[in-house]
């Protein structure tokens, strides 16, 4: 019979930093499962990249004080490249209530240790992005550690040196079920037979409900399509820039190879597994574009290239990481509503950390993103959500 010391069911981005982590450790009969024929197939492979600190709540900040150094060492530490490029994140202001809020989350994260944050006045905004409409701009926030990464060349460097250190990984095989024995997980069934192990990670993304449903788990995450539009070669807008925030609608966008790549969340979004990619939101995300910089009203699109891809949605937009309660052995690395990415690393260490001792140094309070929390009714609340 196969065993192993650790199942993890999903070789995304999450999975694979959470094999690499637990190896790094010294937990080396790790056995990641991935239903795809290629791993990053789901939704690390249509992700926007982006990387972050100028979040709100301190476990996530904490979570990107780890995984942006993280990312940023990346190279030189697995010997893999993970396209990390600190151009930062500017959130620009257009309403005195904007302003506040960037003020407040900045005491926050300074508090916790972020040091390159910084309020900027419309001049910088102007001088960093000559080519935005400015007449309503106030100011903004601007982080120079924040960025963007290769999700998918990301994944492959934790893949890559998890396996190296003797993790091995299953492609085209389905979890069918999850073994449960004296009250506690005992490992899982799958297409290609039952293996037996005292911890199983669900790491399925957007697909983590019907895992947990195996298992008898209820995981409140749900499936939410986000757009993402690359645009042609444009070279009157340096590509040098920042991920730029509108804050009036919720538009942004960063440069992406030789072009941008273009996104704003659809508030008239429905939950489900919708995989198409919607013609109609070129021009919902075009115009929102040309408003801000006037130039882009010459961009060129092809919506052949455009593309969909899923947000794992929790009731509180914040991860859920941790054991089950009510079924030792059986973890959750779910639900992070668009910041899978950016908080692998971190992720993969908790993850690991909480297998190997029970506990973690990568946050203050681990037991705030536990799945417990829902029945506990102690939710987190995340304001700053792209």
């Amino acid at each position: 019979m196969q065993t192993a010391d650790v199942i993890i069911i999903g070789g995304g981005i999450v999975g694979s930093s959470i094999a690499y982590h637990l190896t790094e450790l010294g937990i080396r009969n790790v056995l990641v499962i991935e239903r795809e024929t290629h791993q990053g197939k789901g939704s690390t492979g249509k992700s926007m990249g982006g990387v972050r600190a100028q979040f709100t709540t301190p476990v996530n900040i904490q979570m990107s004080l780890y995984s942006i150094p993280f990312y940023a060492a990346f190279d030189e530490r697995l010997g893999h490249p993970a396209g990390y490029r600190p151009q930062g994140y500017l959130f620009v202001a257009t309403r005195p209530a904007h302003l506040q809020y960037l003020e407040k989350n900045q005491q926050l994260q300074k508090s916790l240790g972020l040091k390159d944050v910084r309020m900027v006045a419309a001049a910088d905004i102007v001088a960093m992005v000559p080519q935005l409409r400015s007449d309503d701009i106030l100011g903004g926030s601007f982080c120079s550690t924040d960025g963007f990464v290769d999700p998918y060349s990301a994944m492959t460097g934790f893949i890559k040196r998890a396996a190296e250190n003797g993790a091995i990984v299953w492609k085209s095989t389905e979890v069918t079920g999850i073994l449960k024995e004296g009250g506690r997980v005992a490992g899982v069934t799958t297409t290609r037979g039952e293996v037996r192990a005292p911890a199983v990670v669900n790491a399925a993304g957007a697909w983590a409900a019907q895992i947990a449903a195996m298992a008898g788990m209820d995981l409140p995450v749900s499936p939410l399509r986000r757009m993402l539009i690359p645009t042609e070669p444009f070279d009157d807008v340096s590509h040098e820039i920042p991920m730029v925030i509108d804050m009036t609608n919720g538009f942004h966008f960063r440069p992406e190879s030789r072009g941008f790549l273009l996104a704003w969340n659809d508030p008239q979004e429905t939950p489900g597994y919708k995989f198409d990619f919607d013609p109609e939101f070129i021009e919902k995300v075009l115009t929102r574009a040309a408003d801000r910089v006037p130039c882009f009203e010459n961009l060129a699109v092809n919506p052949k290239r455009a593309w969909a891809g899923l947000y794992e949605m929790s009731p509180d937009h914040h991860g859920i990481i941790g054991e089950f309660p009510e079924l030792p052995g059986f973890y959750a690395a779910n639900g992070f509503s668009g910041h899978g990415v950016m908080h692998a690393p971190a992720t993969g260490k908790i993850v690991a950390d909480l297998i190997a001792s029970g506990g973690t140094k990568v946050v203050s309070d681990v037991s705030l993103l536990s799945p417990a929390r829902f029945k506990s009714g102690k939710l987190l609340h995340e304001t700053a959500l792209l």
